[in-house]
């Protein structure tokens, strides 16, 4: 008994250590064979996958970073990119900058926020989308459809209110159009678009690993803006979070524990 026991543990470990090498971007072997290019993975399928560890990777940063570094002393603003204002990117810019860094990329990946009661009047729901949004709004289901006007399929996933931090920025911003919104409110929508209807293996994983990079620019820009504060107390960067006290994570101590908390998700997706 003792030594069946001993083999499940091994086998447990060994499924485990699979599962983040595969989501850390290590792909089997047989992945790179013509058989592999030949399974076809629904865009609905893919960007459901991207869209978990963008859930994933907003939580932890707005949570750990921007929560738990303001109790610290950190900033984070808007402005963030100005040369005169020494502070970190707010959730929704953070993800802003990395739809921005996608789209120089090569990959086709479109990724934006909206809202029926935006900060920024860009964001505005309309049309099609905004129909949707009421049934997003009612029952949290997500969105997929062939968009007529760009002629790409797009996914809507709610956008929820998910720590205090998101709900305290919005209702005192200067420009909100909404004071009262509560945790766990769904604020809007997280929005995707591909322009093929399924995807190999490989196209699949260049779409999670265009997300990733994105996430690794914006995260490091964030530490570049560090670098230069001069009135501002300088966290110290390494493996320490701000929960510790005035520390920041390294990005690959950051990117590192998105993957491993999105692993189990990724993987199923690619097993399917």
């Amino acid at each position: 008994m003792k030594t069946f026991i001993f083999l499940l543990k091994k086998l447990f470990s060994f499924i485990t250590l699979s599962l983040i090498l595969i989501s850390c971007g290590g792909v089997p072997e047989e992945t790179s064979s013509t058989n592999s290019e030949k399974k076809s993975f629904s865009v609905a399928d893919v960007l459901t996958m991207v869209a978990h560890e963008n859930d994933i990777t907003r939580t932890l940063y707005t949570k750990a970073i921007v929560g738990g570094g303001k109790k610290q002393g950190f900033k984070f603003d808007e402005d963030w990119q100005d040369e005169k204002v020494e502070a970190g990117p707010l959730p929704a810019l953070f993800l802003r900058g990395i739809a921005n860094d996608i789209r120089k990329g090569d990959v086709p990946l479109g990724l934006y926020l909206s809202s029926d009661f935006p900060i920024n009047a860009s964001n505005q729901l309309e049309g099609k989308q905004a129909d949707l949004y009421k049934d997003i709004k009612e029952n949290r289901k997500p969105k997929h459809f062939f968009d007529e006007d760009t002629k790409l399929y797009t996914a809507m996933f709610a956008d929820v209110a998910g720590a205090p931090a998101c709900v305290s920025c919005h209702n005192k911003h200067p420009k909100t159009t909404k004071t009262d919104w509560k945790l766990g409110d769904v604020m809007g929508t997280t929005t995707w678009q591909y322009p093929a209807d399924s995807l190999s293996y490989t196209e699949a994983m260049s779409v999670l690993k265009a997300y990733r990079d994105g996430t690794t620019a914006v995260y490091n820009d964030y530490l570049e803006e560090i670098k230069n504060f001069k009135e501002s107390e300088k966290p110290e960067v390494g493996k320490k979070w701000p929960s510790n006290g005035k520390y920041l994570p390294a990005p690959e101590v950051f990117i590192d524990s998105v993957r491993k908390l999105s692993a189990y998700i990724t993987m199923s997706s690619l097993m399917k």
